[in-house]
């Protein structure tokens, strides 16, 4: 068994509303920074697990986020397993 750093990235799937982003993208536009052309906000949850192989952390990553971390319908998830 290893211990594995897991990152697991969030975000609003495409055609998805984004409340929160446009509310930013707004808000950075009111501040002048005129080349925002689009905003989402997501969520990052770093995990610490014991596994076999990085396969198996991404495995068992991949099981939260179908179970509990991300929501299918309108969530996107990416995972990225280090050392």
């Amino acid at each position: 068994m290893s211990d594995f750093d897991v990152e697991v990235r969030i975000t609003p799937r495409e055609g998805i509303l984004d409340p929160q982003g446009n509310a930013v993208a707004h808000a950075l536009r009111s501040l002048e920074f005129a080349g925002v052309a689009g905003v989402r906000i997501g969520r990052l949850i770093r995990l610490h697990l014991t596994a076999d192989t990085a396969d198996a952390a991404r495995a068992e990553a991949d099981r939260m986020c179908r179970k509990l971390l991300a929501n299918p319908v309108t969530e996107d998830y990416d995972i990225r397993v280090g050392a």
